[in-house]
């Protein structure tokens, strides 16, 4: 069984949670540290309104049915979507785009190996 860690994220005055394997949860939260970090560099007009990575967590026990958990690779599909549909000029927005995707690459690999071991 693998080990699954939650990131919590907050955006306005919601918050849920994105599960990620135990051994990417950090990249997460490094990720989205880095790009609150450049986010403020771009001048595009439609910029993704990023939630901030507030803790991290080895289980989660929801009671607000409100609450929502998020796959990890869900989570990161739809950041690289956003984040590619940002119509950049000035600022090279495509190294923030290759942070999005490697992660989002040893997440694929992450869950075909873990599927894998799951039907042997």
């Amino acid at each position: 069984m693998a080990t699954m860690r939650y990131v919590l994220l907050k955006q306005n005055d919601s918050i849920f949670f994105v599960e990620m394997p135990a051994s990417h949860a950090y990249q997460l939260s490094a990720l989205n540290l880095r790009l609150h970090k450049e986010i403020d560099k771009l001048t595009a007009e439609h910029i993704p309104n990023l939630p901030y990575a507030v803790a991290e967590c080895n289980d989660v026990e929801l009671h607000d049915t409100s609450i929502a958990i998020v796959s990890g690779l869900d989570y990161i599909n739809s950041l690289e979507q956003d984040f590619a549909a940002v119509k950049e000029k000035a600022y090279p927005l495509i190294s923030l785009l290759t942070e999005i995707r490697a992660l989002q690459a040893q997440l694929e690999q992450w869950y075909e190996e873990y599927e894998e071991e799951q039907s042997i």
